[in-house]
């Protein structure tokens, strides 16, 4: 059944057919192979049962708010108020890209938003000052990472309906690792600039930055909002997700006037077609997960790859392996749907935390994102500055390195998770 399964994706993906269409075909077929006297009207109902929950609210909603802040100017007023404290410094202008990247994740919560919206400008500041195209990109890419760990993470939001864990809290577990992301890429950035000797920036006066920090103000205010309005029980996500919305609406079309009125149908219809097909693939992968879960192959696998008495510290590592190779082929949330709940139960039973296993999780979504040879990132950035797959990919390998540090610290350190609950 297993291998039936497998086959009819590949063949489906192969044939060049999005990943949706085997998502839920693939269940389909099983069903009426295998369980011929089952209902079909079972499966129609796990489509809808999949987006019926409350948490998934705040996926369109937190797009939406993205969108309006990527079609005005909130990317350039960070960029430009980062780097006018640090631009100056050797590195400095890599270091403003990975905490440009940290912030507009906290905005848009999509690695691929924060591509576009944070590398199309810092590429060519980049550039300028004498990074190479290919080390550039990287950085970009792999900064954009950033975006899945930090509040507020679409990954997170979907991990946490598939396995019913408080989504403000995997939120706020986000933080500390996704700093810790930023970190090592920054001290990374400084280290290569000297051995590359990337020429220095002139330096900004204080009046330059006290302009920049003014302008950048409301937008920082932007994640302040939402983590803040979380921890302290003021709204739930899906509530900062509204919220979000007409804070990102207020700013950029009565305050800064960088969005006419106009243009937010234009806004509205980009944001309904990237949902759509988010709610599309979680309504394959409730009716996949029904599928399977029904047929017993979660147990299958565990009692295969985990063993019958598996320990806390053997299942996070097996959930690394599973989830960021499953990331390297398909897009995270599929993956986070379809993996979740085989590998839940067993991490449960083993003393897992919930929370530290959804930070795991989208640990690995956020590197497979941007590992080669199908990371979603990588593709992005390609469409998005116009260059071949292997320069796009080029300068990646140290920061798949770091990433894979900090993944080993997340395991066996779930206080990195769990510190700020």
């Amino acid at each position: 059944m297993i291998a039936t399964m497998l086959i009819i994706m590949v063949v489906l993906l192969f044939l060049n057919f999005p990943m949706m269409i085997p998502l839920m075909v693939a269940p389909l077929v099983i069903m009426f192979i295998y369980f011929p006297t089952l209902d079909p009207m079972i499966l129609m109902q796990q489509f809808s049962t999949g987006i019926e929950a409350y948490v998934l609210l705040a996926v369109p909603l937190f797009i939406f708010a993205a969108d309006i802040m990527t079609t005005g100017k909130t990317s350039n007023r960070l960029l430009d108020f980062i780097g006018s404290f640090i631009g100056h410094i050797r590195g400095g202008y890599a270091v403003t890209t990975a905490a440009a990247c940290t912030l507009f994740g906290a905005i848009s919560g999509s690695t691929q938003a924060t591509v576009v919206a944070v590398g199309k400008p810092m590429r060519q500041r980049l550039l300028k000052v004498g990074y190479k195209d290919s080390s550039a990109m990287a950085l970009i890419i792999n900064s954009s990472d950033v975006a899945l760990l930090v509040p507020p993470s679409i990954g997170m939001i979907i991990y946490g309906l598939v396995s019913g864990t408080s989504v403000g809290d995997l939120f706020i577990a986000g933080i500390i690792p996704g700093v810790l992301v930023f970190l090592c890429f920054a001290i990374y950035s400084v280290i290569y600039a000297k051995a590359a000797n990337i020429p220095l920036a002139n330096k900004a006066s204080w009046s330059e930055r006290l302009q920049m920090t003014k302008k950048a103000l409301l937008p920082l205010g932007f994640p302040v909002l939402i983590i803040g309005g979380i921890y302290t029980g003021l709204f739930s996500p899906t509530e900062a997700a509204g919220v979000s919305v007409l804070y990102a609406f207020i700013l950029e079309v009565l305050i800064y006037r960088s969005v006419h009125i106009k243009d937010i149908p234009k806004v509205a219809k980009s944001t309904g077609l990237v949902t759509s097909a988010v709610f599309v693939l979680v309504a394959g992968g409730q009716a996949f997960t029904w599928v399977i879960s029904f047929a017993r192959i979660p147990q299958m696998i565990t009692e295969t790859v985990l063993g019958s008495d598996p320990s806390a510290i053997y299942v996070l590592l097996m959930v690394t392996i599973f989830f960021f190779i499953g990331c390297m082929f398909v897009d995270p949330i599929v993956v986070i749907l379809i993996l979740t709940p085989i590998f839940y139960p067993a991490a449960m039973s083993a003393g897992v935390d919930p929370i530290h296993l959804g930070v795991v999780i989208t640990f690995q979504a956020a590197l497979g994102s941007a590992t080669p040879p199908f990371g979603v990132d990588i593709f992005t950035a390609s469409a998005v500055f116009n260059k071949p797959y292997l320069q796009v990919i080029k300068g990646t390998p140290p920061y798949i390195l770091m990433m894979f540090v900090i993944s080993a610290l997340l395991i066996f350190f779930e206080e990195l998770s769990l510190i700020l609950l």
